[in-house]
């Protein structure tokens, strides 16, 4: 095990998975910050490294026994100073097999004890023993994580949301996270006023089942995600607003008629429906039909003519007919997409449909494939649909090339445009004249849209 540490220490964190896990990567560097470490962009000399893992897709642990390999070779060539810390849905639901096939591990930490990394570091100091933390306390982790946020750019993530209570068959989420749990609205206000005080103009609030947010309100009451969001808007130099991932089951009328009311909130919605046949949808446990999904969609579409959907989409899952596979690509024709996500079904230990018979992999392989065609039909005719607009772009900074700088759409795709001044963190209207598979390209118009 470890000697005890020098004041001054290299952190690298390797962050896997979604965006709720950059942004705890993120909070576990500044939990780290008070006891001296710094971050850097490689393992190699690192005094400590954290894997920041992700349980969702299909062979997630394997991906991270074949990484620890490597960082081991690194540990023992540094001569075991090196501190190995896994953390993350795999650490929660795979902690004790971690440790029993990777002893040179120190730290194993579930997603809701990152801020007891100070304590544990130090236990393992103390004792020379490796030390696990995969409790679910009762004390939420946001309770105790410091006030710092550190700069994260122009555009950002805030988790205010984290669990979920839905146990689709196919999801880790509700073992691996917990129960629904809201950030109180203070705590988040607070953090997202120094986020823009750092330069953040827009920012994604983050949740497993984000508009389930029920967090106590600045009065004392509970809070939706609609009010929230309405206090949000009043900070002055926030400039946009998003929130994922939804679960179609709780957009309620107040979160559909935000996007209506509040200018800060941007007209794109991923809103994962999973499956267009009913038949399915009552078998992933999703409680909800095809038909809620696209009354929802229109729903939206009334209140906001221009709104535009991404989604996410399971092929294969146990007992899915051709019929069932149809319904699907009939749901997605219909609605129209302008990005979408689509993965085979992978069983995950411990959930209902991973003891089901499973479907082939071929046919899963030729239904994906068919699926994945549509979508990216879909995506180019609606990248293609911006090209001759005048929309405002949100600028993130420099682009690839000289002179080129680059910012987000209202629906969040990459532009890029030609301009001497760097205009970081404006918005500014662009002509849109030209669109690639996943970004565009435009001109810098002299209009500037009052934020």
């Amino acid at each position: 095990m470890n000697a005890t540490p020098k004041n001054t220490r290299k952190l690298h964190v390797v962050t896997h998975g979604c965006q709720m896990n950059v942004y705890d990567s993120a909070r576990m560097a500044d939990v780290l910050a008070p006891l001296g470490y710094t971050t850097v962009d490689s393992p190699e000399g690192a005094d400590m490294v954290i894997m920041n893992t992700c349980h969702i897709r299909e062979r997630a642990a394997e991906k991270v026994f074949s990484a620890l390999g490597r960082l081991r070779d690194l540990k023992e060539a540094g001569g075991g100073t090196m501190m190995i810390a896994v953390t993350g849905c795999v650490a929660q639901a795979e902690g004790d097999i971690l440790l029993q096939r990777a002893p040179y591990v120190d730290l194993v930490v579930g997603p809701q004890a990152y801020h007891r990394l100070p304590e544990l570091i130090a236990q393992v100091h103390r004792t020379r023993k490796s030390a696990i933390d995969t409790d679910f306390p009762a004390e939420k982790k946001f309770d105790f994580l410091p006030d710092e946020a550190a700069a994260q750019g122009v555009i950002a993530n805030l988790t205010i949301q984290e669990g979920c209570d839905k146990f689709c068959s196919f999801c880790v989420v509700p073992y691996t996270r917990g129960s629904e749990a809201s950030r109180p609205a203070a705590s988040i206000i607070a953090e997202a006023k120094r986020m823009v005080a750092l330069g953040t103009r827009e920012i994604a609030l983050l949740g497993q089942n984000v508009n389930a947010y029920h967090g106590e309100g600045l009065d004392g009451r509970g809070w939706s995600l609609a009010r929230l969001m309405a206090e949000l808007a009043e900070i002055p130099g926030l400039l946009r607003l998003r929130y994922t991932t939804s679960h179609p089951s709780d957009m309620t009328e107040d979160l559909i008629l935000a996007h209506r009311d509040n200018p800060a909130l941007m007209p794109f919605l991923h809103l994962p429906v999973q499956s267009g046949s009913d038949k399915m949808l009552a078998a992933m446990n999703r409680k909800h039909k095809a038909d809620d999904f696209r009354a929802i969609v229109a729903r939206l579409r009334e209140v906001r003519p221009d709104m535009a959907f991404t989604s996410d989409f399971i092929v294969g899952h146990p007992g899915e007919t051709d019929a069932d596979f149809a319904a699907t690509m009939a749901l997605i024709r219909e609605t129209e997409f302008a990005l979408a996500y689509s993965f085979k079904y992978s069983p995950r230990p411990g959930t209902p449909a991973a003891g089901l018979p499973q479907l082939d992999d071929a046919l899963m392989d030729a239904r994906l494939y068919e699926l994945q065609a549509e979508l990216r039909r879909q995506q180019d005719a609606f990248n293609a649909s911006t090209v001759g607009l005048v929309t405002p772009v949100l600028f993130t900074g420099l682009g690839r090339y000289p002179g080129q700088i680059a910012g987000r759409s209202l629906y969040a795709q990459p532009v890029v445009v030609e301009s001497p001044e760097a205009l970081t963190g404006e918005i500014k209207m662009v002509k849109i004249t030209h669109a690639n598979p996943n970004s565009l390209l435009g001109s810098l118009k002299k209009e500037v849209l009052a934020a």
